[in-house]
């Protein structure tokens, strides 16, 4: 995957798009035109602070359906993906959570989506929804079937679950997402949303890059700040942020211009 040509730059920022609760959702407050207006306003925060693209997550569904969620959840995802993309000029991405990627290619096929992020890809998780399996095999047909041009995020070590394979097997399911699952970049996060990501788990990540000569970008998918974006940008081709750019502490709280510029520019000092 060449990040300059999806980003327009080497070690883009990905800022998120976290969905208030959508219809359907227990926690969903009955205003279907609020959700679509926030939506809006965070990516117009995120663009007027400097990211390199933004995703759209419906992070408001707790608790998730773990890989099929149901089709008005697909409905309300293509519309509010669709309402980012037309409010931005900036490469779009989707998350349909937990673990649905042919709703990712669904919806960022009908809205022009550049990129999609599967928690996982290949082989097995346990997490809140019970044990999660990765579907690379159906994931990839479908997008050669579709003829979508959406590039595939793959988590490794997914936060918010655990391996059900012995901790030997680590190195390898790394190479798997890439090598059979066929991932277009990899994502290492840390053990939860807003959660700093173990900087040794991040260098033995890179370490196995290239061990196994892998030619794919590496992103850090949690717990970025502005205080230690520059470090992690020292070993990731990338990022993507989301409670640090917040107005609060909390991951569903609206974006902050004012912080989103200051992780910005704190990137830039590192950045090519």
């Amino acid at each position: 995957m060449d990040l300059e040509t999806t980003f327009g730059r080497s070690q883009p920022i990905v800022g998120m798009v976290h969905l208030d609760p959508l219809p359907g959702a227990p926690k969903f407050d009955g205003d279907r035109a609020g959700v679509i207006e926030r939506a809006r306003a965070d990516a117009r925060a995120l663009e007027a602070g400097g990211v390199d693209a933004v995703m759209v997550e419906n992070f408001g569904d707790a608790p998730f359906y773990p890989d099929d969620v149901p089709k008005h959840v697909v409905a309300s995802m293509t519309h509010a993906a669709g309402a980012v993309a037309d409010e931005v000029d900036l490469p779009v991405g989707v998350n349909v959570l937990r673990n649905d990627a042919a709703a990712d290619l669904a919806v960022a096929q009908a809205v022009g989506a550049e990129f999609m992020r599967v928690n996982v890809h290949t082989g097995a998780r346990v997490a809140d929804q019970g044990i999660i399996e990765g579907k690379a095999y159906e994931t990839m047909r479908e997008r050669e079937r579709l003829g979508a041009d959406v590039a595939v995020f793959a988590d490794h070590d997914v936060k918010h679950s655990a391996p059900i394979a012995a901790d030997d097997f680590t190195a390898e399911s790394f190479a798997d997402n890439v090598e059979r699952g066929l991932a277009d970049a990899t994502v290492v996060s840390g053990m939860g949303t807003g959660h700093a990501v173990d900087r040794e788990e991040l260098q033995r990540a890179a370490d196995r890059r290239e061990e196994f000569g892998l030619d794919v970008p590496l992103f850090v998918g949690s717990g970025v700040s502005a205080d230690t974006v520059g470090e992690i940008l020292s070993i990731a081709d990338g990022v993507i942020v989301g409670t640090a750019l917040k107005s609060g502490s909390a991951s569903g709280d609206p974006v902050s211009e004012e912080r989103t510029r200051e992780l910005v520019a704190a990137a830039d000092e590192v950045r090519e």
